[in-house]
């Protein structure tokens, strides 16, 4: 049985009982991964202020959100406040359980 409600600004309503409120008030990191890449310690120590760090990913490509060090998502980096320059991520995919 589903108890849980959405109210008009997307938040899960406290009509879900004692022991689900736990849960939902567990705190989690969550990154945006643009890329990766690998270098030796040598080369990291010789990096400055402006060093640009080529990444594996292309322009263009999804994104990965991570939730405690687990791909949850993908999405697009989109720039939500200009004035700010601030940037967000649009989910375009979200990523099942792993099959046992």
């Amino acid at each position: 049985m589903d108890t849980s409600s959405e109210t008009e600004d997307g938040e899960i309503g406290a009509d879900l009982g004692p022991s689900l409120d736990a849960i939902l008030s567990i705190p989690v990191t969550v990154q945006v991964v643009l890329g990766e890449t690998s270098m030796p310690v040598a080369k990291l120590m010789k990096l400055g202020r402006g060093a640009v760090i080529t990444l594996d990913q292309k322009v263009g490509a999804p994104v990965s959100v991570l939730c405690n060090g687990r791909v949850v998502a993908r999405g697009e980096v989109v720039v939500v406040d200009e004035d700010n320059a601030r940037y967000g991520v649009s989910l375009t995919e979200i990523v099942g359980a792993p099959k046992a």
